[in-house]
C-alpha cells in the first residue's frame, strides 16, 4: 500500500527533520515567557485588592506588600523578555537550518528531474516555489511559530484566570470571542479560504512567469514600440490578480469588521454584568477589585486574539506553500540504477529507439532510430528542422529516458550507469551557451572543479579565449553578467569549449557550437574544436554543412527516422535528401542583394 504523505504543518515538521528539537525548545521557552509575562497582571490584581481593602485609610496599606508585588511584576517582565529572546534565537537557528535543508533537497531533486518537467512548468512558477514559498516557511518558523505558541498559551492562561476569578465575567468575555471567530471562520480557515489561497498562489505564479517573459522579450517589445498593455499575457495576469484581490477583500470584509468590533468591545459585554452584581452588593471590595482587574485584562487579551486570528490565514498560506513544495518532490526523477556498470570503450549505440515528449502518449519524435557512433570518430547529425537531431543528442546524457529501445555506451545501457559516471563520460557544448553569473575563471573551472590554475589557463588557450580574457579589466577574475561584463556569442561559446576541454571527457556532443559565431570567431572556434575533439568520440549537430564535410560518418534524419548514413561523398553519390540539402546550402552561399540593379530598376 502506498504511503500517504502528511499534509500542512505535520508535513512541515517532517521536512524540519532533526531540527525539530530546536523548534520544541523554542515552544517551551515561549510558553515559559508567557507565564512570566502574566506576572505583572497578577501583581496589579493583588496591589488593587490591597489598595481597595484600605481605601478608607491609605496609611493602613502594607507598603512592603505592594512593593514586593511591584518587584515581582518587573522581574516577570524582564525574565519574560529574556526567555522570549532565547526562544526566538532557537526558532531562528532552526528556521535557517530548515530553509537551507529544504532548498538543498529541492535543488537536488530538481537537478534529477527530466527536462520534460521544465517544458511543462514555467520558470516563474519553479522560481516562486524555491524562493518565495520556502522563504515564507522560514518566516513562519523564525517569527510566527513562537508567536503562535506564545499567543495561544497567553489566551488560554488569561481565560483560566478569568474563570478562576469570576465565572460570569469570564462567560461574558468568552462567548463574544467565540461569536467573533465564528463570524469569519469560513473566510479564514474554511473551504473558501483554501480555494482563495490556491487561486492567489496561481495568480502569483502566473505573474512571475509572464514578468520573466516580459523582461526577456523587452528588445522585441521596444523595437515594435509596444507597452505592457500590448503584452497580453502579463497584462491579463496583472488584471486577474487585481480582480481576485478586490473580490477576496470584499468577501472578507464583513466578517472581519464584525470580529474586530466584537473583540475591541469586550468591556461592553461584561461591564453590564459587573454593574448588575455590584449594585446588589456595593460594599463587596473583592468583587470591585475583580471588576477593575477585568477592565485592565480585556485590552490585554485583545492583542493576542487579533494575532491568533491572523495566524489562521498565515497557516493556510504555509500549508499551501508546503503543498506546492511537495508537488515538486512528488515529481518522478530519472531512476538511478542499483548496479554500477562502467563502460570500457566509448562508442555510442542507438538500438531501435522510440521517443515522444508526451511521456509515451504524445506524437513520436524518434521512430526506430538505430546507428553507432564509433569510438574516436566524428559522427554528424544533419536534417531539416524538427527532424530530431537535438533530441538524439539530449537522450544520450539522459535528459529524458527513451520509451522503447536502448542507448548504449561501450555496450553498456546508459540506464545501467550511475548518473555521476554517465556525466563524467560526457561533455556537452550547447548551441545556447550558458555562463554563470560568476568570474570567467570559475565558469571554466566548472568543467573540473579540482583543476589547477595552470590547467584552467591551458584549457582557455586551447579554446582560443585566453587572449580576450587577458584583455578584460580583471582578467580571469572578471565577473560575467549583471554587475560585470557581457561577452559576445562567439566569446561565450569559446569559454564553453574551454570548460569542455578542461573536463576532458571521452565523449563530446556539440549542438551547433558555432551557430552564433561571426567569420573571425568561427575560425577561432574551429581551432578550439580541433583541440577539443582530438581522440574523442564526437557527435556533432550542424546546420552549416561545410563544417561536417570531413566527418567520419554523417547520419541524415528526416521526420524522426534515419534517411541515410555515410560519408559526405557517399551521401552525395546516393542523391536524396542530403544532396538536396547540400545543393540548397551551396547555392545559398552565392545569394546576394544586387543593390545597383535594384536602383536601376526603380530609377
Amino acid at each position: 500500500m502506498k504511503h500517504k504523505r502528511k499534509k500542512g504543518i505535520p508535513r512541515l515538521l517532517e521536512l524540519a527533520g532533526e531540527k525539530k528539537s530546536l523548534m520544541v525548545w523554542s515552544g517551551i521557552l515561549s510558553t515559559v515567557s508567557v507565564f512570566l509575562m502574566l506576572v505583572p497582571y497578577i501583581s496589579v490584581y493583588y496591589v488593587m485588592v490591597e489598595l481597595l481593602t484600605h481605601a478608607s485609610d491609605i496609611s493602613a496599606v502594607d507598603a512592603a506588600y505592594v512593593l514586593r508585588w511591584a518587584i515581582w511584576g518587573v522581574v516577570g517582565i524582564v525574565l519574560g523578555y529574556f526567555f522570549m529572546y532565547v526562544g526566538g534565537m532557537c526558532s531562528h537557528i532552526a528556521a535557517f537550518r530548515i530553509l537551507y535543508g529544504i532548498r538543498v533537497k529541492l535543488s537536488d531533486h530538481i537537478g534529477a528531474l527530466p527536462l520534460g518537467y521544465f517544458n511543462k512548468n514555467a520558470t516563474g512558477k519553479i522560481k516562486k516555489i524555491v524562493e518565495q514559498d520556502v522563504e515564507k516557511i522560514e518566516l513562519f518558523i523564525a517569527h510566527q511559530l513562537p508567536d503562535l505558541i506564545n499567543t495561544a498559551v497567553m489566551i488560554v492562561a488569561i481565560i483560566i484566570i478569568m474563570f478562576s476569578l469570576n465565572i460570569w465575567f469570564a462567560l461574558a468575555c468568552v462567548i463574544p470571542m467565540l461569536i467573533g471567530f465564528a463570524s469569519q471562520y469560513s473566510m479564514m480557515a474554511g473551504k473558501k479560504a483554501k480555494e482563495g489561497l490556491r487561486e492567489y498562489f496561481n495568480a502569483l505564479e502566473n505573474i512571475n512567469t509572464s514578468s520573466i517573459q516580459y523582461v526577456r522579450g523587452m528588445p522585441s517589445i521596444k523595437i515594435f514600440g509596444q507597452t505592457v498593455h500590448s503584452f497580453r499575457k502579463f497584462h491579463n495576469d496583472m488584471l486577474h490578480y487585481r480582480n481576485f484581490s478586490v473580490k477576496y477583500t470584499d468577501n472578507f470584509q464583513n466578517g472581519y469588521v464584525s470580529f474586530k468590533v466584537i473583540i475591541l468591545s469586550l468591556a461592553t459585554f461584561f461591564l453590564p454584568v459587573g454593574l448588575f452584581f455590584i449594585s446588589n452588593d456595593p460594599d463587596n471590595v473583592a468583587f470591585a477589585a475583580t471588576l477593575l482587574f477585568f477592565l485592565v485584562l480585556t485590552p490585554g487579551i485583545s492583542t493576542p486574539i487579533f494575532k491568533l486570528n491572523s495566524f489562521a490565514s498565515t497557516l493556510n498560506v504555509i500549508v499551501e506553500g508546503v503543498n506546492r513544495i511537495d508537488e515538486i518532490f512528488e515529481e518522478p526523477t530519472i531512476k538511478e540504477t542499483e548496479s554500477r556498470q562502467i563502460p570500457s570503450s566509448y562508442d555510442i549505440g542507438f538500438h531501435d529507439v522510440f521517443f515522444s515528449y508526451g511521456g509515451g502518449s504524445g506524437a513520436e519524435v524518434l521512430k526506430g532510430i538505430s546507428f553507432t557512433a564509433p569510438q574516436g570518430k566524428i559522427t554528424a547529425l544533419v536534417g531539416p528542422s524538427g527532424s530530431g537531431k537535438s533530441t538524439v543528442a539530449q537522450l544520450i546524457p539522459r535528459f529524458w529516458d527513451v520509451h522503447n529501445g536502448s542507448i548504449a555506451i561501450g555496450g553498456v545501457d546508459t540506464r545501467d550507469m550511475r548518473m555521476h559516471d554517465l556525466m563524467d563520460t560526457l561533455s556537452f557544448v550547447f548551441q545556447d551557451t550558458f555562463l554563470f553569473s560568476d568570474t570567467l575563471y570559475n565558469n571554466i573551472l566548472a568543467g573540473r572543479p579540482t583543476a589547477t590554475k595552470e590547467e584552467v589557463h591551458a584549457a582557455a588557450r586551447a579554446a582560443q579565449c585566453h587572449e580576450f580574457i587577458e584583455r578584460l579589466p580583471e582578467g580571469y577574475d572578471t565577473l560575467i553578467g549583471e554587475g560585470g561584463v557581457y561577452l559576445s556569442g562567439g566569446e561565450e561559446q569559446r569559454v564553453s569549449v574551454a570548460r569542455a576541454i578542461l573536463k576532458n571527457a571521452p565523449i563530446l556532443i556539440l549542438d551547433e557550437a558555432t551557430a552564433y559565431a561571426d567569420p573571425e570567431n568561427e575560425y577561432q572556434m574551429q581551432l578550439a574544436l580541433r583541440e577539443l575533439i582530438r581522440d574523442k568520440t564526437v557527435l556533432i549537430i550542424a546546420h552549416r554543412l561545410t563544417t561536417i564535410c570531413e566527418a567520419d560518418q554523417i547520419v541524415v534524419l528526416k521526420d524522426g527516422q534515419i534517411d541515410d548514413i555515410g560519408t559526405h561523398n557517399e551521401l552525395l553519390s546516393h542523391g536524396g535528401l542530403y544532396k538536396n540539402m547540400w545543393d540548397a546550402y551551396t547555392s545559398s552561399t552565392d545569394w546576394k542583394i544586387d543593390i545597383l540593379q535594384e536602383k536601376e530598376e526603380f530609377a
